[in-house]
């Protein structure tokens, strides 16, 4: 409890309730008050974040976008392609607000302090998430002159392009990783990821950089395996001990729970998609991640999926059935609670990256198999860190990689539909990882009054307070990058 109060007297001191730009910044004289390593704590749970944004942009956009999740409620936007523009920008808006601010003090407070050069590396690896996740879903963002209104008295950032946002992440990562070795950094337990081990802190910055020089592919292949093969020689996960994830607690409110499990237990409407349980037909991991509505049941005949893109009106129309209730959702007993885990970045992709690599460009070994097998495998045992009850046994994943054996004929899609599978509940990376390899094949839906032309959506759009706030740096953005709507890609998400 001593440890959560003061948390709550830190997030209170570094906190804005605006949502422009112009307040994403704390006076540093003030909040060098109190001490980096519980800022540190703070950060990582902002990052984690809580409902508002896990809720709207990471469930109602991105997890029904990509077929994970389905359901016939009107404001769930993404499993229809209708545009809500403040759900939208629900993630820039928290995010601005919230660890940006928070980040950028602590690099000056590290500064003014002579805090040791892992202490700053730590920092800048968690900015470089941040940011790559809001990039990724936005495009053009304020970057380099982001939450520092009050350091050198910007209110309107510009909007950087996302081949200079990227380049410059890339090139943290590898500082970052370069001074990271081994032993405890002086966060310790504060560190409530890793608790300072320095030796996961660096394998995390070399899988955070393996992850974003494969965003490259598309764009500049050559630099795509640059990155990726630094990446590798650098060191990066090598077991599910390696997981970079914030155990949750059932604590206060929008401090130590976890955001998704508050939108579960505030919202019974999200069914799991029929893509997705369709997937799943003979995988282990079906009766741990679903339940039917109605009972509970986990008995694999009583797991059906949602078709997406339906209404009320439709369902009855398509099935005769005037609910949703015989429908399978997120298994309410293993996944869905508020002291759950939440995942940023696994072994398990990790593993699926390095047998991308070895079939691209013969990197890892050369051979993507062994690769593909333990990417199934961690992201079928990191199931245990929700519950012992979701367990699955060595014997029983062997099964499954006989049934369904690598197939090096389709590798590609093979391996990041795996991928695809083992980043549910972590939506953005999911979103993320389609647009950059168009797998797994999904069938975009038609409702109605949807806003793409029946396309599936590329990207989330900015709040709508810039446009008053911020107008000059927003438009230029728009003039740079494409229409703010849900259609324009990305820089990195060419066609």
């Amino acid at each position: 409890m001593k440890k959560i109060l003061y948390i709550l007297i830190v997030m209170f001191s570094i906190s804005s309730c605006d949502e422009g730009f112009e307040d994403v910044n704390v006076d540093p004289t003030k909040a060098s008050q109190i001490a980096i390593s519980n800022k540190l704590t703070t950060a990582q749970l902002q990052v984690s974040s809580e409902r508002y944004d896990n809720w709207r942009a990471n469930l109602i956009y991105c997890s029904t976008i990509m077929q994970h999740f389905a359901t016939t409620a009107g404001y769930w936007s993404g499993d229809k392609y209708t545009w809500n523009r403040g759900y939208a920008s629900s993630l820039m808006d928290r995010y601005y607000e919230n660890p940006v601010k928070t980040l950028e003090d602590m690099l000056v407070q590290a500064e003014a302090e002579s805090q040791p050069e892992e202490v700053v590396a730590i920092i800048k690896v968690l900015r470089v998430f941040t940011f790559h996740r809001l990039t990724d879903l936005y495009g053009n963002i304020p970057y380099f002159e982001a939450g520092k209104a009050v350091i050198e008295g910007n209110l309107t950032p510009v909007y950087d392009s996302q081949s200079e946002i990227y380049a410059d992440m890339l090139s943290e990562l590898e500082s970052a990783a370069a001074v990271l070795g081994s032993g405890t950094s002086s966060f310790g337990d504060a560190d409530i990821m890793y608790q300072g081990d320095l030796a996961k802190w660096k394998r995390f910055a070399n899988s955070m950089m393996l992850r974003l020089g494969f965003r490259l592919i598309k764009v500049n292949p050559t630099a795509a395996q640059e990155w990726v093969t630094k990446a590798i020689n650098g060191g990066v996960m090598e077991s599910n001990a390696d997981i970079a994830y914030i155990q949750h607690t059932a604590g206060p409110e929008g401090i130590n729970r976890n955001g998704n499990g508050e939108v579960f237990t505030a919202d019974g409407n999200p069914r799991m998609s029929e893509t997705f349980i369709n997937f799943l037909e003979d995988d282990p991991r079906l009766p741990i991640l679903a339940a039917r509505r109605s009972d509970g049941s986990t008995e694999i005949s009583d797991l059906k999926g949602l078709p997406n893109g339906l209404d009320s009106s439709l369902l009855l129309d398509l099935t005769g059935e005037e609910n949703t209730d015989a429908y399978a959702e997120p298994n309410r007993a293993i996944i869905t609670g508020e002291g759950a885990p939440m995942f940023f970045q696994t072994y398990a992709e990790v593993a699926f990256l390095l047998a991308e690599a070895a079939e691209r460009w013969g990197l890892a070994g050369g051979d993507p198999e062994p690769h593909y097998n333990a990417g199934v495998r961690a992201a079928m045992k990191m199931l245990a860190i929700y519950s012992a009850d979701a367990l699955i046994e060595d014997a029983t994943i062997d099964e499954y990689l006989l049934i369904k054996p690598f197939n090096p004929a389709n590798a590609l899609e093979q391996i990041n539909t795996q991928y695809w599978a083992a980043t549910f509940l972590n939506e953005y990376e999911s979103f993320a990882n389609w647009r950059r390899t168009g797998f797994p094949v999904l069938t975009p839906v038609s409702y109605p009054g949807n806003v793409t032309g029946g396309t599936i959506p590329r990207r989330l759009t900015y709040s709508e307070s810039e446009q008053a706030n911020n107008p000059t740096n927003y438009q230029a953005a728009v003039d740079a990058q494409g229409p703010d709507q849900l259609t324009t890609r990305v820089w990195w998400d060419v066609q």
